[in-house]
């Protein structure tokens, strides 16, 4: 079987249903956790995917001009060759920042505020020609949690889907490298932990309660949508997606 190597950033943050669906759609896992400890590999030799997950920390240098996490460098590293090698990439809010930083992006403290809780984003035209998002329902559900926003996509990206306050929410660069803005992988369990205590919800005066209700409402409608997503992603990375008429249309990295 082929493996799919994930970068879990934080604790709170872990695979949770993402993991069951890209299992479900073939692929097996490996974590690794450097938060941990554990060692990022030099590069992706004998896997056949990259999936970076969210977490806390910030994508941009912290005050003192350190990285948002010691790690981050080095994982900037394997996300600039997985999209030269063409290694099938997603990265989940804090992974997509990642991505969009490791090629030159600009991630910054949202102007507009933190985005938390259930909510739905638009898709753009250039979605239809994307192999993953051409399926995706125009106005599809997502949960949000996060502070930072990417506030200007790097150069060659394709912008994919949008919402008011934050216009990029998922984005492409090459043919197969995805960054989502938004989060995919939770189930209540997880928001119910991040809401407890939380510092940002005190901050936005949201009832913690009601929060992860609302979430827990979208639950199936999330799944309804991203299951799918995360089945064609996986078939992408076995090499079971069709996607020639895909490689002969979307641009690679500096062509």
């Amino acid at each position: 079987m082929a493996t799919a190597l994930v970068i879990e950033n934080d604790p709170t943050d872990d695979l949770r249903r993402l993991g069951e669906w890209l299992t479900e759609g073939g692929l097996q896992l490996r974590v690794l956790r450097p938060h941990a400890g554990e060692e990022l590999p030099a590069d992706l030799a004998g896997y056949a995917a990259l999936v970076v997950l969210g977490g806390e920390q910030q994508a941009y240098p912290l005050p003192d001009g350190t990285p948002g996490a010691p790690w981050f460098p080095a994982l900037e590293g394997l996300l600039r060759k997985a999209v030269r090698y063409r290694v099938p990439t997603l990265g989940v809010c804090l992974g997509g920042q990642l991505l969009a930083t490791a090629h030159a992006g600009l991630v910054e403290r949202s102007p507009s505020g933190p985005e938390v809780g259930p909510g739905v984003v638009g898709k753009r035209d250039a979605a239809d020609a994307d192999p993953l998002f051409r399926y995706v329902p125009l106005i599809p559900d997502v949960l949000q949690w996060h502070s930072d926003e990417i506030t200007e996509l790097p150069r060659g990206a394709t912008l994919l889907a949008a919402s008011t306050r934050y216009p990029h929410q998922a984005f492409r660069l090459g043919d197969r490298a995805w960054g989502l803005q938004f989060h995919i992988e939770c189930d209540t369990a997880m928001i119910a932990d991040w809401a407890r205590d939380s510092e940002l919800l005190a901050e936005l005066g949201y009832d913690e309660e009601l929060v992860v209700t609302a979430c827990d409402r979208v639950m199936a409608d999330v799944e309804e949508v991203w299951q799918p997503f995360a089945i064609r992603f996986a078939a992408l990375a076995l090499g079971e997606l069709d996607d020639d008429t895909t490689r002969r249309s979307l641009p690679l990295l500096g062509h």
